[in-house]
């Protein structure tokens, strides 16, 4: 891949988010919690979807793609590929219901497990972050102006600390490991913006101890890589892979400048 493919990848993310927007825009109601056949937000994921993969088809189409909305491909095939896309066409389900603008569209490249090089575009915020390893750095573009990202530096002790959490998410253990810092600022925020805040220096660390799958992760993982940021395992410490196994679920992590030890 080189750049001109990867700037073509970032338009199709900006499309897919204007197929998102034209649904976004709707009046429909924001007590719809689920996704059914007919609701705006289903039309939402499927156009973006389309959108996603025609363009990534006809760009390269030799390597495969896994995107939520086409993710029963059988681990027996999925085993064989060492290079494919990572689609979430839509980000942020219960921050598209409540139409506060905290939903993104997600692109990855994938090669042996690892996040080489990812989009995240909000379109409802302007706003868009790109960048990984395969192309040493990471940016973001805000209202069309576009700089250079990179992760913050982390406080010496226990005070001083920027924490982002889900804006719908916040579990029993996101709180306790809250506790172990005295007063941290903490953020809400939706979909995987929340990496993103990490990968530009807003915040410090996101930890992330809950469920996710792969494709709500790959894209900003790759941006955060670029920012000179990590995704470990919350457990282990160990840099979070993908399409390693079945299961396409992450385990909890958190996301964070790569000098920060879990020790």
């Amino acid at each position: 891949m080189n750049s001109s493919n990867f700037n073509a990848v970032v338009e199709l993310a900006r499309n897919a988010g204007e197929a998102i927007m034209n649904i976004y825009q709707q009046d429909f109601s924001a007590s719809t919690q689920t996704k059914a056949d007919d609701s705006p937000l289903t039309a939402a994921d499927l156009a973006a979807h389309q959108c996603i993969v025609d363009g990534l088809s006809e760009l390269t189409p030799q390597r495969p793609i896994l995107s939520e909305e086409s993710a029963a491909i059988d681990w027996r095939e999925r085993q064989q590929w060492s290079s494919y896309w990572l689609v979430d066409p839509l980000d942020g389900t219960k921050e598209f219901i409540k139409k506060n603008g905290e939903f993104t569209v997600n692109i990855a490249l994938i090669e042996n497990g690892e996040p080489v090089w990812g989009v995240v575009h909000a379109p409802a915020l302007h706003c868009t972050y790109e960048g990984g390893p395969a192309v040493h750095g990471s940016r973001k573009w805000l209202q069309g102006e576009a700089q250079g990202i990179s992760v913050a530096q982390l406080p010496k002790g226990r005070s001083g600390w920027r924490l982002v959490g889900s804006r719908s998410h916040q579990s029993d253990a996101f709180q306790s490991f809250v506790a172990a810092f005295d007063e941290p600022e903490i953020q809400s925020l939706g979909s995987s913006l929340k990496i993103c805040l990490v990968a530009e220096g807003a915040a410090h660390l996101y930890p992330r101890l809950g469920p996710t799958s792969e494709w709500d992760t790959a894209a900003a993982h790759a941006v955060l890589r670029g920012a000179h940021g990590e995704m470990v395992d919350a457990v282990t410490g160990y840099p979070l892979r993908y399409n390693q196994g079945e299961s396409l679920l992450n385990p909890y992590f958190i996301a964070a400048p790569a000098e920060y030890s879990l020790g």
